[in-house]
């Protein structure tokens, strides 16, 4: 399978912090979600990805290409969005277009008009003007009109309400039909995950703790709930992680169907990407 982006072995190093050895692949045509607490490295992996800091060691490749040696190529077939926007306030639509046009060699300023027609975006108005919910609407128009293949959006939806947030997923979903297309999402907002994402990855303290399919986890884990006499006879490679609470123990099960066949009358609950995230983030092994 071709991918779209593929990270090996990423390490960066600050004074208060590390990306370790950061490895992952998102597939062709792939939605993945990039998942982890505030601080965990996301942000600084995009950015590397973007090549907009320097590594000690690690490789990039986008789309099949090396990203530091064929950075403009590159970049001619990436759309980013990161959480702010980053036009000035004075600029209005026709301003912007007339901008990237200059930026981009496939701009294509009637599928912008499309996008602002779609979005119900103002054209007369300045970005000063623009609630929160426009001005991310603007970044993703932008970027998606000059064709790009990937799409690379730092916590995009995050502070949006929940009709806004559901138009844009939207939009995500339909950019990647041909499955020619594919897009790496960092997001806190894990049921926007539920909802869109083939692939999950998580990092956690600049590692990266897992990289797998979203029906892997979700379809495949599950939850228990149980006394300490229960928990004591789950096998321990059917635990992934456990949580011990004043009424007992919520256990993350690797696989529910295998655990359900040897302790048949237990109920498995269905899991979240969030509830996951929380087991690896805060349970014990």
């Amino acid at each position: 399978m071709e991918n779209a982006i593929c990270v090996k072995g990423l390490t960066k190093t600050y004074k208060d912090f590390k990306l370790k050895d950061v490895s992952f692949c998102l597939p062709k045509g792939c939605i993945m979600g990039f998942i982890g607490q505030n601080g965990a490295g996301k942000s600084t992996t995009i950015k590397a990805i973007l090549n907009l800091i320097s590594c000690e060691s690690g490789e990039i490749q986008l789309l099949g290409i090396d990203s530091k040696k064929n950075e403009k190529a590159i970049k001619e077939q990436i759309g980013v969005v990161f959480d702010e926007s980053n036009f000035h306030d004075n600029l209005k639509a026709r301003d912007i277009s007339k901008i990237m046009a200059t930026v981009y060699a496939n701009w294509d300023n009637e599928l912008f008009c499309r996008y602002l027609k779609n979005f119900k975006l103002p054209e007369n108005k300045r970005m000063k003007e623009f609630s929160r919910g426009m001005k991310m609407k603007m970044s993703i128009a932008v970027a998606l009109s000059h064709h790009p293949k990937l799409l690379i959006l730092d916590e995009a939806t995050s502070g949006l309400d929940p009709i806004v947030r559901e138009e844009i997923l939207d939009i995500f979903l339909e950019f990647i039909q041909d499955e020619e297309h594919s897009i790496l999402v960092s997001s806190h907002i894990t049921s926007d995950l539920d909802k869109i994402a083939d692939y999950i990855t998580f990092i956690n303290d600049g590692e990266i703790i897992f990289s797998k399919s979203k029906l892997d986890l979700v379809d495949k884990m599950g939850i228990v709930k149980c006394g300490t006499n229960e928990f004591n006879q789950i096998k321990k490679n059917d635990i992934v992680r456990y949580r011990k609470g004043e009424y007992g123990y919520e256990v993350l099960i690797q696989d529910k169907k295998r655990f359900q066949l040897n302790h048949r009358g237990v109920v498995v609950d269905s899991v979240t990407v969030e509830q996951i995230m929380l087991f690896y983030a805060r349970g014990e092994k």
